[in-house]
C-alpha cells in the first residue's frame, strides 16, 4: 500500500540528483524473474484502503494523520498488533478490516502503464507478492483490470510479514529462482527492504509518493516508458522504450 510520505530503506542513501535514468545499472540487467507488490505498485488502492483504516482507526481513538502512513505496505494483522491496543485481538480486527477492503473497492485502478508492462512479461518469469490477503488481492486485482498472475504469494502465505524477506523469498522459490536473480517492484519502506533483506534488486515505484524519494534505488514515477526484453536464455531486462 502507498505511504504518505516519503519511503526510505534502511540500507539507501540519496542518489546524485543529476544522474540520468538511462545511467542506473538497473537498466538493462537481466534477472531471471520480476517480483510485484501489489497496492501501489501495480495498482492505486489509497483511497479505498484509507476509507476502511480510518473508520476502524477513529474508532479505536487513533490520530488518522500519525496512523495512516504507519499502516501503509504491512499486513493487518501486523499493524493492529504493532499497536498494541489494550482490549483488542488482531486476528479478529483484521478479519474485519479485511472484510470491509473487500467489500469497498470504489477507485481502486492500476499504476499507469501497468496493464501494457505485464503483458510483456512470459507468465512463468513473475509473481505478485503482496501483504493482502487472497480474497482481498483477488477483489483489487479484479477492480483494476489486471489479470491474477500464475504466481501469487499473498498475506496467508508467511508467519513474518514485510520488512521480513520471507515473502519475496518464497515468491522467487515460487517462479524458481533464487531471490538474488530477481528484481523487487516496490513502492513502501518494509517493502523495499524486505526486497533487500531477501538479496533481490529493488525499483521502487513513486506513483503514490507525496514526497520526492532518496534512495539509490531506481525510481520510477510508473511504467510508462519502460519496456521488458528478453534475452535468449529467458532472463528479463528493464529497459527505457526508445522513440518508434
Amino acid at each position: 500500500m502507498p505511504l504518505l510520505s516519503s519511503p526510505v530503506s534502511a540500507s539507501s542513501s540519496p542518489s546524485p540528483a543529476s544522474e540520468p535514468l538511462s545511467s542506473h545499472p538497473t537498466l538493462g540487467k537481466p534477472f531471471s524473474a520480476f517480483l510485484f507488490d501489489m497496492d501501489g505498485t501495480l495498482l492505486n488502492s489509497i483511497a479505498a484502503a484509507e476509507r476502511v483504516w480510518s473508520k476502524w482507526a477513529l474508532a479505536h481513538g487513533l490520530d488518522l494523520k500519525t496512523f495512516l502512513p504507519f499502516m501503509h505496505g504491512k499486513r493487518g494483522i501486523d499493524t493492529i498488533t504493532q499497536l498494541n491496543l489494550p482490549g483488542v485481538d488482531p486476528a479478529k480486527e483484521a478479519a474485519y478490516i479485511t472484510q470491509a477492503e473487500i467489500a469497498d473497492v470504489e477507485g481502486v485502478k492500476p499504476i499507469p502503464g501497468a496493464l501494457e508492462f505485464l503483458k510483456m512479461l512470459p507468465a512463468d518469469r513473475w509473481a505478485i507478492v503482496t501483504s493482502s490477503p487472497l480474497p482481498l488481492a483477488k477483489a483489487r486485482l479484479a477492480k483494476a483490470g489486471i489479470t491474477a498472475p500464475k504466481f501469487l504469494v499473498t498475506a496467508e502465505d508467511v508467519t513474518q510479514g514485510k520488512p521480513a524477506p520471507d515473502c519475496y523469498r518464497l515468491g522467487a522459490e515460487r517462479v524458481g529462482f533464487d531471490a538474488a536473480d530477481c528484481l523487487v517492484f516496490e513502492d513502501v519502506p518494509a517493502g523495499v527492504m524486505a526486497g533487500e533483506a531477501a538479496g533481490a534488486d529493488v525499483a521502487v515505484i513513486t506513483t503514490t509518493h507525496a514526497h520526492t524519494m532518496e534512495t539509490t534505488h531506481i525510481t520510477l514515477a510508473g511504467y510508462e516508458g519502460f519496456a521488458v526484453e528478453i534475452a535468449p536464455d529467458g532472463r528479463l531486462m528493464l529497459v527505457e522504450k526508445t522513440a518508434g
